[in-house]
């Protein structure tokens, strides 16, 4: 009886709101109708009638030339119920109906964002990442003016995280890309200018959004999980080198050294190239090489023009290659052993090329300590990717290392064979010319 009694007094309050809102709303009263619609909201949240407060929610967002404001205030009220629902079916039932009032309204466009992600949490927390991909996918938030860059940031890589949670490469891939890297590079310490009027107000980042530093951290480190799905070992690389330079990172040793190490390890497993071999120098060149002595001795093999004897490497660097997996980032990949032995062959393929013109398969298979088939494979790799310019003379057994010539190099050693060979031809005439001559001055004597 007092139940109903209670619900009988909560629809008389609403009722006498609601007129008042009407009048309001009639008037144009912006702060009126704002306060009748938040009044009658309040009520149906104090009485705990959830089913009262949804359906109060939809019936006011569509009354006859309702104001902006208005449904704007009304959202915002709304929202903080959220947290204290009963249940979750309650809590879902209202963020839902939130979702339909602010669908499509450009001024409600940020708390519909911010809905859609407690929604998606919802749904992963039930095991549903597939559909809370596809919710988060729903919004586009970098065309939001109005809201504060690192809770864009933050929202676009919650879309690429769910993403590489489903495995979806492709639309992460997309996803991240509508972050530029540089956006991390800017100077949060300058001050903020001051909005002139006409311009847009952009809103304050909630609490819980992490600051920019720290995104660019969770930035990198999903970039890091892409690349690791193709072993891109020189784009994880530059990953993990911007994680360095974050200057918390850099003034704890306890972060950096884990992050160098795997600074030196995917330098070493990222294919020749002049990227590779930039980075390579510029790492050595790092004061804080010195902490991780093994990893500098290692580095400096590779800048080192000398064959590098792959089991006696292996033998050294095997412990520090298991203990990856206990430390940031977890183990190298199930390739990268393989990977690894293969880029050192590499290494030591070119390092043969400097020093020899040409040399036996024979020989260069006892020097790379594999078989002749092996040897002629990784050659052939090498010379397809042209990391070098080599040719096997199968029949005799030797490679001829070539120096690949650019299109200038070929013109001038053309020019050059050109004018040896009019010189000749100028000599011989001179000679002839010569012979003709004495011959003649003999025959008139």
């Amino acid at each position: 009886m007092g139940n109903q009694e209670g619900k009988a007094n909560l629809e008389s309050s609403i009722e006498q709101l609601q007129n008042v809102e009407k009048q309001m709303r009639l008037a144009g009263d912006v702060a009126g109708t704002k306060k009748a619609v938040t009044d009658i909201l309040q009520l149906c949240f104090e009485a705990k009638d959830w089913k009262m407060l949804n359906d109060q929610i939809i019936l006011l967002s569509k009354k006859r030339g309702q104001l902006k404001q208005a449904v704007t205030a009304m959202v915002q009220q709304a929202m903080q119920y959220i947290d204290e629902t009963p249940d979750l079916d309650t809590r879902i039932e209202l963020i839902k109906t939130l979702n339909t009032v602010s669908a499509g309204k450009i001024y409600v466009e940020i708390e519909r964002a911010r809905l859609i992600k407690k929604l998606a949490k919802i749904k992963e927390e039930q095991g549903l990442i597939a559909e809370a991909a596809d919710l988060m996918q729903e919004v586009a938030v970098e065309t939001f003016g109005a809201m504060a860059k690192t809770e864009k940031i933050a929202f676009i890589l919650e879309q690429v995280r769910l993403c590489l949670d489903r495995q979806d490469y492709v639309r992460a891939q997309i996803l991240s890309r509508k972050i530029s890297p540089r956006v991390f590079d800017a100077d949060t310490s300058k001050e903020k200018k001051k909005p002139k009027e006409g311009d847009n107000v952009v809103e304050e980042a909630p609490a819980d959004i992490p600051s920019l530093l720290a995104l660019k951290r969770i930035y990198y480190e999903l970039m890091i999980r892409y690349y690791s799905h193709n072993n891109d070992y020189l784009e994880i690389c530059r990953c993990y080198k911007a994680i360095y330079e974050i200057p918390s990172v850099k003034e704890d040793p306890a972060q950096w050294i884990p992050v160098l190490r795997k600074i030196c390890w995917y330098l070493v497993l990222s294919p020749h190239d002049p990227m590779q071999s930039s980075l390579l120098n510029s790492t050595l060149e790092d004061k804080h090489l010195s902490e991780i002595p093994k990893f500098k001795v290692l580095l400096k093999q590779l800048v080192t023009m000398e064959v590098i004897q792959w089991t006696s490497l292996w033998n050294t660097y095997n412990e520090e290659f298991d203990t990856e997996k206990n430390l940031l980032g977890g183990s190298l990949g199930d390739k990268a052993a393989e990977d690894l032995k293969q880029r050192i062959i590499e290494h030591n393929i070119l390092v043969v090329s400097k020093y020899y013109s040409r040399i036996t398969v024979k020989r260069l298979a006892e020097l790379l300590c594999l078989s002749i088939q092996e040897t002629e494979k990784h050659l052939s790799d090498m010379v397809v990717s042209k990391a070098l310019v080599a040719k096997i003379d199968r029949p005799m057994g030797i490679i001829c290392f070539q120096v690949a010539k650019d299109s200038n190099d070929i013109l001038n050693s053309w020019s050059m064979n050109l004018e040896k060979l009019l010189d000749l031809v100028e000599k011989s005439c001179h000679q002839i010319h010569k012979e003709t001559m004495v011959h003649k001055a003999a025959l008139k004597v």
